[in-house]
């Protein structure tokens, strides 16, 4: 039978062919062919198929299948013969004139001749190649291939000859005809072959797309395109059945590579063509269901992906079953899976937003997922959004449950989840600084939220601090400024982008953030030590005192490397940074810790060091970064200072601007900041009409002549206008300008000023008093030899005319039971008073080395006791105003304590240590809390007597959590960062002396009831301090207790021992829950002489030990929390943690509002310069994780508390049941 082509033709035309000449036979020279065929061609390509008699075709179309043609050597020859052939059978369509064999030749002859000869559109014979092509494509003759015998074969062969071909950068028409030709062969072919559709497929796996890019760059793919979307209809059983047959032949494959490698295809085919996947995406739904976990997670990942694409919504409206099955991974048991899903989100949110709501309920629910990997690609899918997607497409309720993650436990949730928020306020804050209201809503809290969180734990501060740096408050970059020589950075931009920031910080990231600044270090530093300790070292090659170099090498790394969230990693990259011995690391690193570093100087040095660690020492280099954002100015530096000036809000109302704010700081902890700007200041406070103005820089120049002296002002305008200012009525600026004065060195200067306010005292107004009396205590505090001239008039007026003065309450006030007063309405009388006890106090201080020391400072510590004996008052009399009470007695107990920094004047006060403790436990919240705070930042550097880290534990009753929350902090944090002696010494032989105060404390008695209060001071040092390694010292020490006694009195004796008996049993209890042994201790301790005495003889301490002193009630108390634990012991299992369940572990504490900074001490003496301890206020300190919070009320029903510990409030309910009990008589 004849094969013919697709198309029908008319009747046989009438016009016939000219060319008679012979093709084929022997004596033909190549170019007399090439010129017959080339003839031929013009003359065949000319005729139309429906004017043509074909019978004139005969001889022409019989020559030109003789092999002598087909095979001859010439190219030319072929590509004219196989234009002819095309023509020939154009010309007689529908019927070809060749049998199958002749016909299986021409179409292999064709398409080797293109494979071989279309090289680019430069190559010889390519317009021949063109209309072969051009014939193939319009005429359909290639469809004659699906009737031939082997068709499959031959069409396999064209396929792979045509994807071959088109990769030859040929121009768009001859890729559009090959399409045609393709789509032709699979439009007729029955069965189309499984090569040719493997070469179709191969196309879109031979990366030769840019994964989710619109524009598609290779031929190759661009042609697979075109064919499929053509030949969708047909292709869709094929494809469904080749995916069936990789998934059933390589099902038990152990690494499913190839399975992998198919749904990656179907990924792409997705993209590019939808429609062939018809029959596969029901096939993906059902490996969703499969128990195999490896194909539920390559179908959860594919159809994630694509129903994250483009297309995606369109997929969703198509296979809605598919949408609702697959959003069911979410949950699968397998975390992998649910990973999978999570990895889907970004997709999404981007691209389907009428699903908006189903993804975000799924991505909060996954942010709580119980494996760390799903919680952290959670948070990783926000740090992949551009901004637009995370303004309109995210919710506020996402990103603050993003934020939550900042405090999770596990690290890599902790770091993704900063990072995330990070570069999405990184993104944002052009907009915000704009005052974009979305933005602002949307993005402006971050700063505020992550910084909330630094007290979590070291892990955490760690991290936060690091996107800080990085992405909320980042060095300008290259992209941005130039740091190029002879370049300039932008240094207003940067420090208005600090200003920013703050405007969104509450009280307690504000004070978060000033801790990061790192001006809060005395300096030299800790780093500073170790930046020497590593030059001295000189790579372990040093020539004198090697002992003592090395030694404190290692004492500095091993301090430092504890606030890190790997100790231990920390200080093994540490000692190696030490052996690298780089020099030029040493001196880039300097440069970064020097105050007068510019910011450019700052950028420079910090992107060398960054840059060279990476190169020289790539392990280390998170430690090192780390050392070198801890240690730099990074946030804000002496560049900053000009700006913070201009940016000072102008008039005279005094406002707690950010500006202000940050001035104040880098005055009263930093002043180094300021050398390069003395002009600048000088030239500020000229201007006295700004008091704004005036009174930040007279605070700045104070501080930085108080660092320097050397740099103080020499022209008589300024220190006649600083004269003028000490002589004023605004107590601030007074201060600040007599600070001046006194430390300049000018001794008549300050003689003049002290006897100038002598004069104006008597006739002054309260406001000027309150100044003046300012004045006076910066002249006791740093020129006490102009205050002595005049000491004695001065204390005698302070005594009679201001301290005594009785205070009675406003008869206006309306709530007359309020115990504080705020800052800002302090009234000037109370002002008076409180400067009147730091004259007194500054005056002690001034004289601690003098030989009179202590008859100078003996009235003062009567009269500071007296205080707190009557609470704020000198007499204890009724009438006096409780808000001046309370500052009062809050101003003894911190003058106490700045007093017991002097060892001599320790000595002295300590019979008084029981009053000045319990000012913790103080009626009023305000004064409990800064107490501690000041007790704490005297604390931290060990200026304090040991016997003052009592104080803390006294804490635990106490209503407010934020303050037994500070108090947690800091014993953890100087467990952690002290060494062993140091804290064998100041946190565990210190237990007696807790055991004797809480033996004279005044809520103290044998009642069980009171006695179960009392444990809860012992239950919280222990579950704070004891260790497996102390928990005999602390045992020792309890037992110790009845080995002794009090020599004050027999009752207080007593009282000691029923203190001692029940810290043994509480330690027993704890140790067993632990399942720690409790042996003897070994050591010997020697009690504290101060507070106890021996006993008279053996015989008393025999019968002591064997008399129980505990009360029934109390020993059976005990007995039944000793069962509990042991059995909560018994019965402890580990509890799973379920997908679905509520909130996963790590979430921030919301803080109470704290009060405003006060620089009430900011004034206070320049910190010894060899200290080695950061002076970081507690609020902020990091509270390592730990399960110490609660191990006090372990296994005991918990019972409430009795409000502030306060002897007011012990007295006030006693009072009462003995009014009862009358009663009842």
């Amino acid at each position: 039978m004849v094969a013919q082509t697709r198309h029908a033709a008319q009747p046989s035309p009438k016009k016939k062919l000219i060319f008679h000449e012979r093709l084929a036979g022997k004596g033909l020279s190549t170019d007399a062919l090439l010129k017959k065929m080339k003839a031929l061609h013009t003359e065949l390509a000319a005729l139309d198929q429906e004017l043509v008699d074909v019978g004139s075709l005969s001889s022409a179309r019989k020559e030109l299948v003789n092999t002598s043609i087909l095979l001859h050597k010439d190219s030319g020859v072929k590509a004219y013969a196989a234009c002819c052939l095309a023509d020939i059978l154009r010309l007689y369509a529908p019927d070809a004139p060749y049998t199958q064999a002749e016909l299986r030749d021409i179409f292999q002859f064709f398409f080797r001749q293109l494979i071989n000869g279309l090289k680019g559109a430069d190559a010889t014979y390519y317009n021949e190649y063109f209309h072969l092509l051009e014939s193939l494509s319009t005429v359909k003759s290639v469809v004659l291939v699906c009737d031939l015998p082997n068709a499959e074969e031959l069409m396999s062969e064209i396929f792979r000859d045509f994807f071959n071909l088109v990769k030859r950068d040929l121009p768009k028409k001859v890729e559009l005809f090959m399409a045609d030709i393709l789509i032709s062969l699979v439009d007729e072919a029955q069965v189309l072959p499984t090569e040719a559709l493997e070469v179709i497929l191969g196309q879109f796996t031979e990366n030769n797309t840019v994964r989710d890019s619109v524009r598609i760059e290779q031929a190759g793919l661009r042609l697979a395109i075109q064919v499929c979307n053509s030949t969708a209809d047909k292709l869709q059983r094929n494809v469904s059945q080749h995916f069936t047959d990789i998934i059933v032949a390589n099902s038990r494959d152990e690494d499913f590579n190839e399975i992998r490698a198919a749904h990656e295809l179907i990924k792409r085919l997705n993209h590019s063509c939808p429609g062939l996947l018809h029959s596969v995406i029901p096939q993906l739904e059902e490996e969703l269901r499969v128990e195999e976990v490896t194909l539920r997670v390559l179908a959860t990942q594919v159809l994630g992906e694509m129903f994250g694409d483009k297309s995606g919504a369109e997929l969703i409206k198509k296979y809605p079953s598919t949408w609702t099955v697959w959003q069911l991974r979410k949950n699968d048991k397998a975390a992998s899976v649910r990973l999978k899903f999570v990895e889907a989100a970004k997709g999404l949110l981007v691209n389907l937003f009428e699903q908006r709501n189903v993804v975000e309920e799924a991505l909060l629910q996954k942010l709580l997922d119980p494996d760390e990997k799903v919680r952290a690609a959670v948070c990783r899918v926000y740090g992949q959004l551009d901004y637009e997607t995370a303004l309109h497409h995210v919710s506020e309720k996402e990103l603050r449950a993003l934020g939550e993650r900042g405090a999770d436990k596990k690290q890599s949730v902790r770091v993704e989840a900063l990072t995330s928020l990070g570069k999405l306020y990184g993104f944002a804050y052009p907009e915000i600084e704009n005052n974009e209201p979305l933005a602002i809503k949307q993005f402006s809290w971050i700063p505020n939220a992550m910084l909330q969180m630094i007290g979590v734990s070291f892990e955490v501060r760690t991290a936060v601090e690091q996107v800080v740096m990085e992405h909320i408050l980042p060095l300008p970059s290259a992209s941005t400024s130039s740091t190029s020589k002879g370049g300039e950075v932008d240094e207003v931009a940067w420090t208005d982008r600090l200003l920013h920031t703050m405007k969104y910080l509450e009280d307690r990231a504000t004070n978060a953030l000033l801790l990061l600044l790192g001006l809060k270090q005395v300096r030299p530093n800790v780093y500073d030590h170790l930046l020497d300790a590593f030059v001295k070292n000189n790579g372990g090659i040093i020539d004198e005192n090697e002992e003592a170099v090395t030694q404190r090498l290692s004492s500095l790394i091993q301090h430092i490397s504890h606030t890190f969230p790997d100790p231990f990693k920390a200080s093994e990259d540490l000692d190696a940074f030490a052996k690298l011995n780089e020099s030029r690391l040493y001196k880039l690193l300097k440069t970064c810790m020097d105050p007068q570093t510019d910011l450019k100087g700052l950028i420079k040095a910090t992107n060398e060091f960054q840059r060279r660690v990476e190169q020289q020492a790539p392990n280390n280099a998170a430690t090192l970064l780390t050392l070198l954002r801890r240690s730099s100015f990074r946030l804000l530096n002496q560049s900053s200072i000009p700006t913070l000036i201009k940016r000072l809000p102008k008039g005279h109302v005094h406002t707690n601007s950010h500006p202000m704010t940050l001035l104040t700081f880098v005055s009263k902890h930093s002043p180094a900041l300021y050398k390069p700007h003395i002009g600048e200041l000088t030239k500020a406070i000229a201007d006295e009409k700004n008091t704004v103005l005036a009174e930040a820089c007279l605070h700045a120049l104070a501080r930085v002549l108080q660092w320097d002296s050397k740099l103080t002002p020499t022209d008589k305008r300024t220190i006649d206008r600083i004269t003028r200012f000490a002589l004023s009525s605004n107590s601030r600026m007074a201060k600040f300008a007599a600070r001046i004065i006194a430390v300049s060195g000018d001794e008549d200067a300050g003689t003049g000023l002290v006897e100038s306010v002598i004069e104006e005292l008597p006739q002054c107004s309260p406001e000027k008093l309150v100044a003046h009396i300012a004045v006076l205590a910066q002249m006791a505090r740093f020129a006490p030899a102009a205050f002595e001239h005049k000491s004695d008039v001065i204390i005698d007026f302070l005594l009679k005319k201001v301290l005594s003065v009785p205070t009675p309450p406003d008869p206006d006030e309306m709530d007359v039971d309020e115990e504080w007063v705020v800052d800002e309405e302090v009234p000037p009388i109370l002002q008076a008073k409180i400067l009147a006890l730091k004259v007194c106090r500054y005056r002690s201080l001034a004289h601690k080395a003098d030989e009179n020391a202590v008859e100078i400072s003996t009235p003062v510590f009567k009269m500071l006791a007296t205080l707190l004996e009557y609470s704020g008052s000198f007499t204890g009399e009724e009438g006096e105003d409780p808000k001046v009470m309370s500052r009062m007695r809050l101003q003894a107990a911190v003058s106490l304590l700045h007093l017991s920094t002097v060892e001599l004047y320790a000595q002295t006060i300590s019979p008084k240590f029981l009053r000045i403790a319990v000012t913790v436990q103080d009626s009023c919240y305000n004064v409990r809390i800064i107490f501690l705070s000041k007790l704490i930042s005297l604390l931290q550097p060990r200026k304090l007597p040991p016997r003052y880290n009592i104080i803390p534990f006294l804490t635990v009753h106490d209503p407010e959590s934020d303050v037994k929350a500070m108090a947690s902090s800091y014993i953890l944090g100087a467990l952690n960062k002290m060494k062993p002696p140091v804290k064998t010494e100041h946190l565990e032989i210190i237990f007696i002396r807790l055991l004797h105060l809480l033996a004279h404390h005044p809520d103290f008695n044998k009642t069980h009831e009171e006695l179960f209060d009392i444990s809860k001071y012992i239950q919280f040092y222990i579950g704070l301090v004891a260790t497996s390694e102390n928990i005999s010292l602390l045992f020792h020490l309890a037992l110790k207790g009845k080995s002794i006694r009090d020599p004050e009195s027999h009752t207080y004796t007593e009282n000691l021992y029923v203190i001692a008996e029940l810290a043994q049993e509480l330690i027993k209890i704890h140790a067993t829950s632990k399942s720690w042994t409790l042996t003897s201790y070994p050591g010997k301790v020697r009690l504290p002489s101060d507070i106890l005495r021996p006993l008279p003889s053996p015989e008393a301490a025999k019968e002591i030990m064997k008399t129980v002193y505990l009360p029934e009630t109390t020993i059976s108390w005990l007995n039944g929390l000793s069962n509990v634990k042991t059995e909560k012991k018994e019965r402890k299992v580990p509890v799973k943690r379920k997908a679905s369940g509520a909130r996963a572990n790590g979430s921030a504490k919301k803080s109470r509002r704290k009060r405003r900074d006060s620089d009430d001490e900011s004034d206070e003496p320049l910190p010894d310069e060899d200290s080695d301890e950061d002076m970081e206020e507690q609020l902020e300190e990091p509270k390592p994780e730990s399960d110490h919070d609660d191990s006090g009320d372990d296994g005991a029903e918990e019972q409430l508390g009795r409000g502030a510990r306060t002897r007011a409030k012990a007295r006030t309910r006693r009072q009462k049941a003995k009014y009862e009990s009358k009663s009842e008589d």
